[in-house]
Parts: structure tokens; C-alpha cells; sequence
């Protein structure tokens, strides 16, 4: 893939629909939801491998690599449109709340252990 072709897909997949999604009305009511979207691409090349090089190392005469594009997206809350009045709702984050609270009990675990040893003796 040429790098034309890659920066159209990227193009593609990262455009401002991806954040701000479909507004949806309801009895007076728009909903508008919001995402955080990100992502990323890599490149590659290759070479040619001079005829000396071929024997000793047992590789064909050339090397080569490719290239690749990811993106990923996560909800981040919903703007809320209501008789002219404008309020963000933010998304909970399941994933991230049980990660923080996890490091927050192993730090304190962590630090707890010491001082009730140091007590006991």
C-alpha cells in the first residue's frame, strides 16, 4: 500500500462524524453523543541484499516490510440540547473506574502492610 492510499484511509477513518455521532430528537429533546477517537499509522520499506549476504545468511535476495492503521474510539458523554438550554452528560467509564479504584486498593495495601508489621513487632 502506497502512502497515498494510507492517508486516505485515515482520512477516512478518523473524520468528525466518528466523534460526534447521529443527533437524536425527542419530544423537544436532542441528544447529540460524544466519543474521543484516536489512532494511528506505521509505514514500511525494504531493501535489496547484495548477493554476498544471500549465501551466509540463507535470507532471499531481498527484505521487505508493510505498514498498518488502527484507531480506536470510547464514549465520553452526550450533550444535551433542551428548550434552548445546552447541558453536558458526561459517560461513565466502567473499565477506567474499576482500574483506578484497583491501583487505589493496591497502593493502600501496599502501604498498610508495612506500618501494621512495624506495630507488631
Amino acid at each position: 500500500m502506497d502512502a497515498a492510499a494510507l492517508a486516505e484511509r485515515i482520512e477516512g477513518a478518523l473524520r468528525v462524524n466518528r466523534v460526534f455521532g447521529e443527533p437524536v430528537t425527542m419530544d423537544g429533546v436532542t441528544v447529540i453523543p460524544v466519543s474521543h477517537v484516536g489512532g494511528g499509522a506505521g509505514g514500511g520499506g525494504g531493501r535489496e541484499v547484495r548477493s554476498g549476504d544471500e549465501k551466509t545468511s540463507g535470507r532471499p535476495a531481498g527484505e521487505g516490510s508493510g505498514g498498518g492503521l488502527g484507531w480506536t474510539g470510547r464514549p465520553c458523554g452526550v450533550v444535551v440540547l433542551r428548550d434552548g438550554d445546552v447541558r453536558w452528560v458526561p459517560a461513565l467509564d466502567v473499565n477506567r473506574l474499576v482500574s483506578a479504584v484497583t491501583v487505589v486498593l493496591v497502593a493502600a495495601a501496599l502501604t498498610v502492610r508495612p506500618i501494621l508489621r512495624g506495630r507488631c513487632r
